[in-house]
């Protein structure tokens, strides 16, 4: 499975886009795709019409939870990588692939790169 971040589902659901392209193609070559319920969270907090949210909703096929042991390495991560401030959330869903050991798609790859360190791999359209 391949976990997605907010802001390359937010993209992916623009047709044409390139994470469009990449989320047809990885559908089409079989693969599921999931998201963190800490990004799914996000992604409802929209704004997002309800057209968009049923899209969402097709294309992204598991929810996963995030555990009591994610919070562990998402305070981990976020302690080791300076503390950034607004980057807990990253942080939080980057623990949940990093449990699954599946990669993360992203639109904004600099805001995950430096979790690759952890074992994190990195998607990018």
């Amino acid at each position: 499975m391949i976990h997605l971040d907010t802001s390359f589902l937010i993209r992916g659901l623009v047709r044409g886009s390139a994470e469009d392209r990449a989320l047809r193609k990885w559908l089409k070559d079989g693969g599921s795709l999931g998201m963190s319920t800490v990004a799914w969270t996000e992604l409802l907090c929209g704004p997002l019409e309800e057209s968009r949210r049923e899209l969402a909703t097709r294309v992204v096929s598991q929810r996963v939870p995030f555990l009591e042991e994610d919070s562990v390495t998402s305070a981990r991560l976020f302690n080791e990588t300076g503390r950034r401030r607004g980057s807990l959330i990253d942080c939080m869903i980057a623990a949940s692939a990093l449990r699954a050991r599946e990669p993360l798609a992203t639109a904004n790859g600099g805001d995950f790169r430096r979790f690759a360190a952890f074992g994190l791999a990195i998607l990018e359209a």
